[in-house]
């Protein structure tokens, strides 16, 4: 039990909600054109999260094994702080593996048929980079996260590939106007990124990761995440301007309110130890975002 309770703490459980946020706002917009099938909305969510827990595992062992954790800020690792040994994160991390690439098959081969097989073999080899890119972010001799690209990958990611990819998964096309909600939920999982990076700035610029904020230096930084989060919600903005309806149309943008709370105490902070507590309040922010968008693009009201 003991053991458990810290493979548990080494998933990281706080990040698994954002994970999900793009699946949530890629079904919205299906249903929104009649399409749902729940076993594909619970393999999407299953497989995500496998691949976020494969992401927190490898990150955990990455930069444990380069000693960038030894001056973290924010909450003890894993391996860092001893509850794990190498030897165990590696299993762990081969099993997340496997268990994502089962997961992965199961979903794709029930999203399509047989005759599919073009778009059998681009979700396969969507799968297989994600995989690769929850790898690579800090393991090995030259991990993207350690040369400023960790943002540009999170964008693709948690952004486009979990928006229009869960979408194109139940409808087998993507409408134009979904890029808006793809691209903000990428935004906001960007700058979940850039707060974690700008409170470890100076340790990770001791340990060499060159992260966008440690390029960047704590001020612009803090510039830098003002205008991500503003095109994010001024990307929603235009979504729903497109397909106004009503009030309800116009819900989902509620969940700006504790973002835009969130950027004022991003503004009144100068200690990068005090952003922790803000990673965790844009996270469930931007989840809320995706489960009112839900109910706001579905009429669910």
């Amino acid at each position: 039990m003991k053991k458990f309770r810290v493979w548990l703490y080494a998933s990281r459980v706080r990040t698994l909600p954002l994970s999900v946020s793009g699946i949530l706002v890629g079904t919205a917009l299906a249903i929104s054109e009649g399409q749902f099938d729940l076993t594909i909305f619970l393999l999407a969510l299953c497989t995500t999260i496998a691949f976020q827990i494969t992401s927190n595992f490898a990150n955990d062992y990455g930069d444990g094994v380069k000693g960038t954790d030894d001056l973290r800020v924010g909450p003890k690792r894993a391996l860092q702080s001893g509850m794990l040994t190498k030897a165990e994160m590696k299993t762990g991390i081969i099993v997340m593996v496997l268990l994502s690439l089962i997961l992965s098959f199961a979903l794709i081969f029930k999203a399509f048929s047989a005759q599919s097989w073009p778009y059998v073999l681009v979700f396969v080899l969507l799968g297989a980079l994600s995989i690769w890119a929850a790898l690579k972010y800090t393991i090995g001799a030259t991990p993207y996260g350690y040369k400023g690209l960790g943002d540009a990958f999170v964008f693709v990611f948690f952004g486009l590939v979990a928006v229009l990819g869960s979408m194109f998964l139940y409808t087998k096309n993507i409408s134009p106007d979904a890029i808006l909600p793809a691209v903000a939920i990428g935004l906001l999982s960007v700058g979940v990124l850039n707060l974690n990076n700008m409170r470890d700035i100076d340790s990770d610029r001791l340990y060499g990761k060159n992260t966008v904020a440690s390029k960047l230096g704590f001020k612009r930084a803090k510039v830098y995440h003002y205008a991500i989060l503003l095109v994010a919600f001024i990307s929603m903005v235009f979504y729903s301007a497109i397909h106004y309806r009503g009030w309800f149309s116009l819900v989902h943008l509620l969940a700006f309110v504790p973002i835009f709370v969130h950027l004022k105490n991003v503004f009144k902070t100068d200690d990068p130890s005090k952003l922790d507590p803000e990673l965790k309040k844009l996270a469930l922010a931007t989840f809320l975002l995706a489960l009112l968008f839900m109910m706001a693009v579905n009429n669910f009201l």
